[in-house]
This record gives structure tokens, C-alpha cells and sequence, in this order.
């Protein structure tokens, strides 16, 4: 298995990358920060998959959380627990500071 290189609570922020084709990472959360909250284990790329590929290596794969006022308004409309979870592949994460 590839060792995941984030682990729980670390800080990460999703590739800005406009890429083609098809894409797991919501358009929504690309340039956002988050908290890796769960690793689910690796799996084949989606990615690549997609196309018929073998999707190989296997890519980590995580839950990220993140907060709702940051990705939707930042005004205070949601309280600080409000969060939408996602999962993540490794390759469109980036590390952050918190």
C-alpha cells in the first residue's frame, strides 16, 4: 500500500489546477483549506481509470474537512461547526499552514 503523506489533523489546501477531463475534486473546493479528518485507505486513481487506464499506483485517499463560512460567504452566516466533508485524492492536496 502508498503510505499516506498527510495524516489526521493536518492542515491541507486543494490544487487550484484547472485540469481536463474527468475530475473527482469539486470545482468549489479548488483553492480551499481544510483539515484532514479520516485516510481511507489507497485505491486506484478515478482519474485515470476513467479512461481505461489501470489507475496504478494506488493514490491515498482522505476525508477532508472544511469550514462552511470559509468556502460559501465569510460573514459569520454559518456557525463554527458548520462543515461539509469531502474526499480527497492525495494528488490534489497541498500542505498549509493552519
Amino acid at each position: 500500500m502508498t503510505e499516506p503523506r498527510f495524516s489526521v489533523g493536518a492542515a491541507v489546501r486543494i490544487c487550484d489546477a484547472d485540469r481536463s477531463g474527468h475530475i473527482r475534486t469539486p470545482l468549489f473546493l479548488r483553492g480551499r483549506s481544510g483539515t484532514i479528518t479520516a485516510i481511507h485507505g489507497a485505491f486506484p486513481n478515478p482519474e485515470r481509470l476513467a479512461y481505461g487506464e489501470d489507475g496504478l499506483p494506488p493514490i491515498p485517499l482522505y476525508q477532508v474537512c472544511f469550514v462552511m463560512d470559509a468556502l460559501w460567504r465569510g460573514d459569520g452566516s454559518y456557525a463554527s461547526a458548520d462543515t461539509l466533508a469531502a474526499d480527497i485524492y492525495e494528488h490534489w492536496l497541498e500542505e498549509t499552514l493552519a
